[in-house]
């Protein structure tokens, strides 16, 4: 998978590369299980830093779609694919939205419990 990052877009270079790793795993151009390229050498491609690179791979890390193991680099999980990729697009625009509106995450997570037993 080719990467590439715009110096000009109003994203943060982690979010680009971030992006293109949601992207890459809806598009199947990312296959579940498949090995991430090392944060060191990515960050050299794509002329960043190194902690640019981390900081994008730790936030997919978090929402569930790639997992790291230390010292064998960073992979698509096995279980990841365009539908986690989509919920965890909207649970982000449910959290946006909420913020806006002056709620917090427990707020959100009591409404989703209440929805969930509707």
């Amino acid at each position: 998978m080719l990467f590439r990052v715009d110096a000009t877009s109003p994203l943060s270079l982690a979010d680009q590369i971030a992006i293109q790793v949601r992207s890459g795993v809806v598009d199947g151009a990312l296959l579940p299980g498949e090995r991430l390229p090392p944060a060191r050498d990515l960050a050299t491609a794509l002329k960043v830093n190194m902690h640019t690179v981390l900081r994008a791979y730790k936030t997919l890390r978090d929402e569930g779609i790639i997992e790291m193991r230390q010292g064998r680099g960073a992979f698509v999980r096995h279980d990841a694919g365009p539908g986690l990729v989509r919920i965890t697009e909207l649970a982000q625009q449910l959290m946006d939205e909420a913020r806006k509106l002056g709620m917090n995450q427990q707020d959100i997570v009591r409404l989703i419990g209440g929805v969930a037993q509707a």
